[in-house]
């Protein structure tokens, strides 16, 4: 597994990357069959360090999560304990499922845009043009799951959505979570 283990605007010593190493790479062997990468980064906020840690599976999985502590050390913990649950429940859903996936998700490229919202003490006056503001754009990857996969993958990552190429009708698919908690999904009717 490659590990890429860094700080934003903080000093990272030797000894916590291994430390981070030995802790995730014992967390991947148990519950993940092939991860590819982890990424760590230790930022801080106030008075307490922040740890966001991301492990990026074979399957298409991505699993993240967020620890936050008053020490660099009890914040990987935290972020870890709740990754290690996440792959935990990913691997008893496989089980559940008795669905073992033999290769590797495909992943289609796709654009991704982050548009200005507009200003609240502009709302009453009319805008200019209808053309959004663009602040940035990315290029996103879009796995091709079953829409059970999508819906696994979704809830572990804590995503509101999901969009996903659909593996038994090869289109482009949506699942999201709705206000009543259930889950929705927009499938495209082909005519």
């Amino acid at each position: 597994m490659r590990y890429q283990i860094s700080g934003k605007q903080i000093e990272i010593g030797q000894a916590l990357q291994i430390h981070v190493q030995d802790n995730l790479g014992g967390i991947a062997e148990k519950y993940a069959e092939r991860p590819t990468d982890a990424n760590v980064i230790f930022s801080k906020s106030g008075s307490e360090f922040v740890c966001e840690t991301t492990v990026h599976l074979s399957t298409g999985l991505t699993a993240s999560a967020k620890g936050h502590a008053h020490e660099i050390y009890a914040a990987f913990e935290a972020s870890s304990e709740k990754l290690e649950k996440q792959l935990r429940r990913y691997k008893r859903r496989l089980k559940d499922h008795h669905h073992h996936r033999k290769t590797p998700i495909d992943v289609y490229g796709g654009a991704s845009y982050i548009l200005a919202s507009p200003d609240s003490a502009e709302d009453d006056a009319e805008p200019e043009t209808l053309q959004p503001i663009i602040v940035a754009e990315m290029e996103t990857k879009i796995p091709s799951l079953s829409v059970g996969e999508a819906v696994m993958q979704m809830e572990i990552a804590g995503a509101p959505l999901l969009v996903f190429r659909n593996e038994g009708r090869d289109q482009v698919n949506v699942v999201y979570r709705r206000d009543d908690g259930n889950i929705g999904w927009i499938d495209p009717a082909t005519k």
